[in-house]
């Protein structure tokens, strides 16, 4: 089905607050999931009769099983501290983009049904019975955001609206109503191991080619193992890594960061596949699920220790959430932090010298890093506060000698999402994707201007595939994107070929 027209917002020299234009987005929505789809995953085919009372009774029970989620339907008081935050209004303008108007979606539901007030008074406290038109601006609105958390940045009360977010989304999935794209990628990972549906031999076949690509490049036998038993690592990667331009680069860029360390290492088939739908339906039974593929898998190989690639979300599952679903890790090697992740790694062999690189074979480059927002406001990385911002630029400077940041307000903890992110990279929703992009593309565009910056690293695969899509929108090239591991690969001496 063809994409249907919309405008590319204007770049502007400066972060614009636009108008506001009530309803602008009413009409976008991600397509429905299909009932072969929702079972194959364990949630209902579709909505039928008495749906109003479940969704309410799920509501109830994620209310009590998270207590969070009941401080954040009580403690907004509408300051506006998040209004302009969400990169989705700015993009927009739509005012139900607006974090605190997101939340009160569900808010108006929360206050009918569960407090003194909403059950008896509920046009004095705004509170709303759940109605089909209420599902249809769930629908809507609740995937309109990418659970980036840069609102929660801003919230004096510390909201977080991806939590709220990913209720809502699971309240949805247990009527009925589901995703296509999330729900069918979670089924894929279930049946085959990783979100692209690559088998096994695939898998494998796919390796091979890059064994021989790197032979040709470097004359040295770079090795991409699979399921190799008694390997010190199993590194556990996006599947776009796999083929995926430009993934595949930072893909080559872990192969030679182990041969040149001489460390052992494994992919594993079972578990071939780093990030975790999970968090993006809302729903801990789906990414404990997608989770115990990689314990089960580190554990029938025998490594030491779990490497997770360049991924955003896969590695904020990993840092948050996979002690209370798969650990404890007390089987693993003890001198090394569980989770790790690719850049730590890279980082820790450089600290100590085991690494070499020719900063001059990446001069061709002036390069910028995107801060990535499950890695920004959701995890770290090191044992240092910060560490998640520090260690991905040290790695770049130690490889390139020409990077410049984006402004101050753009980075770090208050960093722009891609726009894609959070379950929301299909093309039925690119018009939000594009607009979504805007303040990035606006903090990019002004160190191309001033700086000549040519090459936007980042350590996420879906800001990869995001930007490759939407950075032609705005007028630059989109082999402008890629993986810090990339330029590690362009740089580390590997020693002579023989």
């Amino acid at each position: 089905m063809a994409t249907a027209a919309f405008d590319t917002p204007k770049l502007k020299p400066y972060p614009v607050i636009p108008l506001v234009a009530e309803g602008s987005m009413a009409h976008l929505k991600p397509y429905v999931a299909s009932p072969k789809i929702q079972e194959a995953v364990g949630f209902p085919g579709e909505l039928t009769e008495g749906w109003e009372q479940r969704a309410i009774a799920r509501m109830g029970e994620l209310l009590g099983k998270y207590r969070s989620l009941r401080v954040y339907m009580d403690a907004c008081v509408h300051c506006g501290a998040c209004s302009d935050k969400c990169h989705y209004f700015l993009g927009t303008g739509d005012p139900k983009n607006m974090p605190v108007a997101r939340q009160d979606l569900m808010r108006a539901v929360y206050r009918r049904y569960f407090t003194f007030a909403g059950k008896h008074f509920p046009k004095l406290v705004g509170a709303v019975d759940m109605s089909k038109d209420v599902l249809d601006q769930w629908w809507s609105y609740y995937n309109q955001c990418s659970e980036c958390r840069r609102c929660s940045v801003f919230c004096p009360y510390g909201i977080d609206t991806a939590e709220i977010t990913m209720a809502a989304r699971e309240i949805m999935d247990s009527v009925g109503l589901g995703q296509k794209y999330a729900n069918e990628i979670i089924g894929k990972v279930h049946r085959i191991g990783n979100n692209l549906g690559i088998p096994g031999p695939a898998l494998e076949d796919t390796l091979l080619g890059l064994e021989e690509d790197t032979k040709e490049e470097t004359g040295l036998d770079v090795r991409f193992p699979l399921d190799v038993e008694g390997a010190e690592v199993l590194l556990v990667t996006p599947s776009a890594d796999f083929f995926s331009e430009p993934h595949v680069e930072s893909l080559i860029g872990y192969a030679k960061v182990f041969h040149a360390a001489g460390i052992s290492w494994t992919l594993s088939s079972k578990a071939s596949e780093a990030g975790n739908f999970g968090l993006f339906i809302g729903n801990y039974e789906q990414m404990r699920s997608i989770s115990m593929r990689v314990k089960e898998a580190a554990q029938e190989l025998g490594v030491k220790r779990i490497v997770v690639g360049e991924c955003g979300h896969a590695w904020r599952v990993a840092y948050s959430f996979w002690n209370t679903l798969i650990g404890p890790f007390d089987w693993l090697d003890p001198r090394y932090p569980v989770p790790q992740h690719i850049c730590e790694f890279t980082y820790d062999l450089i600290q100590r010298g085991a690494l070499r690189f020719d900063k001059e074979k990446n001069d061709d480059r002036i390069i910028t890093f995107h801060d990535s927002c499950n890695v920004a406001r959701a995890s770290r990385m090191g044992s240092m506060p910060g560490g998640q911002f520090v260690i991905p630029r040290e790695i770049i400077k130690a490889v390139a000698n020409r990077f410049h940041d984006m402004a101050p307000g753009t980075i770090h903890e208050s960093t722009f999402c891609c726009g894609g992110g959070g379950g929301l990279l299909t093309d039925d929703l690119l018009e939000l994707r594009v607009k979504g992009a805007l303040p990035r593309m606006e903090a990019l565009k002004s160190v191309v201007d001033e700086h000549g910056v040519n090459f936007m690293a980042t350590i996420c695969a879906i800001c990869k595939a995001q930007f490759s899509k939407v950075l032609p929108y705005y007028g630059f090239n989109m082999s402008m994107v890629g993986g810090v591991h990339q330029l590690v690969s362009k740089a580390i001496r590997l020693g002579d070929p023989q």
